[in-house]
C-alpha cells in the first residue's frame, strides 16, 4: 500500500516536471524524496497550486493549515531595475512531504 502511494505521487509530480526536448527520461529520473518543488523543479506558483489541488483531491488528504504562501510568498516589486530586495527565506517543499502527508491522510506541515 505504501509503495503504491509513493508510486502514485511520483507519477503525479512527473506530469508537472516539464517537457524536455532532449534527455526527457534522464531528467525525469532525477526525482527523489528530497526533490524540492520550487528550487529543484522550478515550478511556479500556478503549477504548484494545480499540483496540490490534484494531490489533495486524488489522495483524499485533509488540507489542514496548508497555505501556498508559506512556500511561495509574495515577492516585493519595484519599477526601479537597480533596486534589489533580499531573498525571502522559505521552508523546503519536497516530494517527501507529499508522501508523508498522503500516508497520514492530512497535511503534516505548516
Amino acid at each position: 500500500m505504501v509503495n503504491d502511494i509513493e508510486q502514485r505521487i511520483y507519477a503525479l509530480v512527473r506530469r508537472y516536471n516539464g517537457v524536455w526536448l532532449f534527455n526527457n527520461e534522464k531528467k525525469q529520473q532525477l526525482l527523489n524524496a528530497d526533490t524540492d518543488l520550487d528550487t529543484d523543479m522550478h515550478l511556479d506558483v500556478g503549477e504548484v497550486e494545480d499540483l496540490m489541488d490534484e494531490f489533495f483531491r486524488d489522495f483524499q488528504v485533509d488540507k489542514g493549515n496548508f497555505n501556498i504562501k508559506t512556500y511561495y510568498p509574495d515577492e516585493s516589486f519595484s519599477w526601479n531595475p537597480f533596486k534589489k530586495f533580499p531573498p525571502i527565506p522559505v521552508p523546503d517543499f519536497t516530494i517527501e512531504m507529499l508522501i508523508e502527508s498522503a500516508k497520514a491522510g492530512k497535511w503534516l506541515y505548516d
